[in-house]
């Protein structure tokens, strides 16, 4: 059942003070909705255990040690088996942070998907959502179940603890152009400096310089104008499978860099193993019929279901089939990987027929809910919700 409060509030300000004009320019106008969610405790309890259930059946299902043929099928790039393998064998190699996405079915939460890599509304979840309630004058008691901010800190703490030997300094890159990334960054970058990090930069990847040679050898920003920095620490906004394919030397320079311990880099290369979406049909094949997954292969399926990029991103390419024949179909940059088959999932619906998707951010231990909706397929576009906690 789905129940919306209103929020008349103007929250744009508030953001725009923020520097975050991005979340309220003319292309994003429809992206924060006007109302919230009400979420109960019981159901936002509920979310959150599933979630860190979730985690653990991924740690336990990844095979040890890892074979080539495991990594094949989930689609990683063989350039970065390596880096793949190193850090999941050294626990100074720490995931941050990611996001559970869960469709909440009258059969309970179903895994949708693990975005365990570069999760993104980072910034909405952590703040925007709580500046709705506040812009809107909502009673002081409400709350949210929303400890994102001091999930991060807390992990980026216990990464600089576990790496004692490194320079806490932390070079924070995003993709050219994209200042929802550069937002989602700075957030972390400010989480980074309450874990006791001594700087925390963020840049453009472009302005980040790699070497592997003598004196300059380690990950260096420029700081302030002529002035260089090394950075012993790098957290990247960019996926790992994307800089394997598009910048293949730069990926063997950050790989040496690994293992000869000049850097640490987050979220590791592990992630790809919970990152590719060829992981929800290794999920079934160990877990088969568990309660919080459904039914998914990398073979034909009959039925209504779902058809997904391995690593797809942002609802790009997803396809909606009804046995062999297409419904619908997402435009998108990832329409030649190979794809996952996954079980229609029963979103719960509004009375307008828009479908709602649980966020749950994982950060050690779930820690936070957003929301997103749409009438069809859930897209970066989609109508970010926020909730409010109720009895």
């Amino acid at each position: 059942m789905i129940r919306l409060l209103p929020l008349s509030g103007n929250v744009e300000p508030a953001i725009r003070e923020l520097g975050w004009d991005w979340a309220v320019e003319e292309a994003c106008a429809a992206y924060l909705a006007p109302e919230a969610l009400a979420v109960s405790e019981a159901e936002a309890e509920t979310l959150l255990q599933a979630a860190d259930t979730l985690y653990e059946m991924l740690v336990q299902s990844i095979p040890d040690p890892i074979p080539d043929d495991f990594l094949r099928q989930l689609g990683i790039p063989s350039n970065l088996w390596e880096a793949v393998r190193h850090s999941w064998n050294d626990d100074r190699h720490w995931h941050l942070y990611g996001r559970f996405d869960l469709a909440e079915t009258p059969d309970g939460p179903k895994l949708v998907e693990f975005n365990a890599d570069t999760a993104t509304s980072i910034p909405e979840t952590a703040v925007v959502q709580w500046a709705c309630l506040m812009a809107a004058g909502r009673p002081a008691h409400e709350r949210q179940a929303n400890g994102l901010f001091e999930g991060l800190e807390a992990q980026l703490r216990h990464w600089r603890e576990l790496n004692p030997d490194l320079a806490p300094h932390l070079l924070l890159v995003h993709l050219p152009d994209s200042a929802e990334d550069e937002t989602n960054c700075a957030v972390l970058a400010e989480a980074a400096r309450a874990a006791g990090f001594g700087t925390a930069h963020v840049c453009s990847v472009d302005a980040m310089r790699v070497s592997v040679q003598g004196e300059e050898r380690g990950v260096w920003a420029e700081v302030e104008p002529d002035k260089w920095q090394r950075f012993d620490f790098l957290f990247k906004l960019v996926p790992w499978e994307l800089l394997a394919d598009e910048e293949p030397a730069l990926t063997a320079d950050l790989t040496h860099l690994l293992l000869t311990r000049d850097v640490i880099v987050a979220n590791p290369a592990y992630t790809l193993l919970f990152q590719s979406k060829a992981i929800l049909a290794h999920l079934w094949d160990t877990f088969p019929h568990h309660p919080l997954l459904v039914q998914a292969s990398l073979r034909d399926m009959p039925g209504h279901h779902v058809r997904k990029p391995l690593f797809g991103r942002e609802g790009q390419n997803l396809t909606e089939m009804d046995g062999i024949r297409t419904r619908q179909q997402e435009p998108g940059e990832f329409g030649n990987q190979p794809q996952v088959r996954q079980r229609w999932l029963a979103f719960p619906t509004d009375a307008q027929g828009r479908r709602y998707q649980a966020g749950v951010f994982w950060a050690g231990e779930a820690c936070a809910l957003s929301y997103r909706r749409a009438p069809g397929i859930i897209t970066n576009l989609s109508e970010f919700v926020p909730h409010i906690l109720t009895a």
